[in-house]
């Protein structure tokens, strides 16, 4: 819920967080960045002796003038002027506003930058090196270890999923005959993502494992009753407040891996292992409305940045089937 109000601004600002939590399903970690950046626009104000209700379009392209002068990247300074368009367009659908003072500025031009991906050989030699770090382990913690990291590994290539949402799967989804992963995403939505037999093999023989040691398979956990697995509502349970396994705790073992396999672990992240998801089966043939579904985007204009692997089989195409192709 929103902060209690301390002064009118903070009111209206409340007002249209409320609105957000209520009807978009926006999260603690969403509300959290509207409020940071309509708080830092409502400061700006209180500096030229204007408020929230009574600014003007001149006050808001001070504002966006005093951001770059702070030497914010144009997307900041986008992000901040989209909180301040939503903010005004609420404000005047409530009939709080009889005008919309943001309604005529534009955004800063940005050029959108494209995903980072690794080749399928790459992902190929993570995987190889992922699956070899079981065998390789000299306790059973390390290969308890190396068993989570190598079915994280699987499943986020094999659905492309976010890393909250791969990290806080119920253990539900390694039941045996699961053909599909039921996935809570942004705004509380729910979609469905097939699973493939690697990705099932993979979660199935670290469940056997986990389940053989008995704990969670944090590096200071101690020992467990065998057969008692804790905080057994989580696919990757954790003795941390969450109750299961952080993305930063996956993100530093994809990097470690990366290194194993001679990768450089700047260029390895869950996210870019989303993008590798995605960017491979659009090479493929996918449809770009099914990526789409698939990663849980909102809106197709974010799955969008993957045209260019779509211009780069168009062109193949082209090249390999057309009569006066090259040859």
């Amino acid at each position: 819920m929103a902060r209690p109000a301390r002064h009118p601004d903070d009111t209206q600002v409340e007002l249209f967080l409320d609105m957000i939590a209520a009807e978009r399903g926006a999260g603690e970690n969403t509300l959290a960045a509207y409020r940071r950046d309509l708080t830092d626009f409502g400061e700006y104000l209180v500096t030229k002796r204007r408020t929230v209700a009574a600014a003007n379009t001149d006050d808001i392209r001070g504002y966006l003038q005093s951001l770059s002068k702070r030497s914010f990247a144009a997307a900041s300074v986008a992000r901040r002027l989209s909180a301040i368009r939503q903010l005004y367009r609420f404000l005047y659908a409530e009939g709080q506003r009889g005008d919309d003072p943001a309604a005529i500025i534009e955004g800063p031009k940005r050029g959108r930058a494209l995903p980072k991906v690794l080749g399928v050989k790459d992902v190929d030699r993570l995987l190889a090196t992922a699956r070899a770090a079981i065998g390789n382990g000299r306790t059973n913690g390390e290969r308890l270890r190396a068993a989570r990291l190598n079915a994280l590994l699987e499943l986020v290539y094999a659905t492309g999923l976010r890393v909250s949402e791969l990290v806080s799967l119920p253990v539900s989804a390694a039941e045996r005959n699961a053909r599909m992963l039921i996935v809570r995403g942004k705004g509380g939505k729910e979609r469905l993502v097939p699973l493939n037999d690697a990705a099932k093999t993979a979660m199935t023989e670290y469940r056997a494992l986990l389940t053989d040691r008995g704990a969670t398979d944090d590096d200071t956990a101690k020992p467990k009753p065998a057969g008692k697995v804790v905080n057994a509502k989580w696919l990757f349970p954790s003795f941390g407040d969450s109750g299961h396994l952080t993305r930063q705790h996956f993100a530093r073992e994809l990097k470690a891996l990366a290194s194993g396999a001679k990768l450089r672990a700047e260029q390895v992240s869950p996210h870019v292992l989303r993008h590798a998801f995605a960017s491979h089966l659009l090479h493929n043939g996918a449809d770009l409305r099914i990526v789409q579904t698939l990663l849980g985007h909102a809106d197709i204009s974010t799955t969008q940045i993957y045209t260019h692997v779509l211009e780069e089989r168009l062109k193949s195409l082209v090249r390999d089937l057309h009569p006066l192709g090259e040859g």
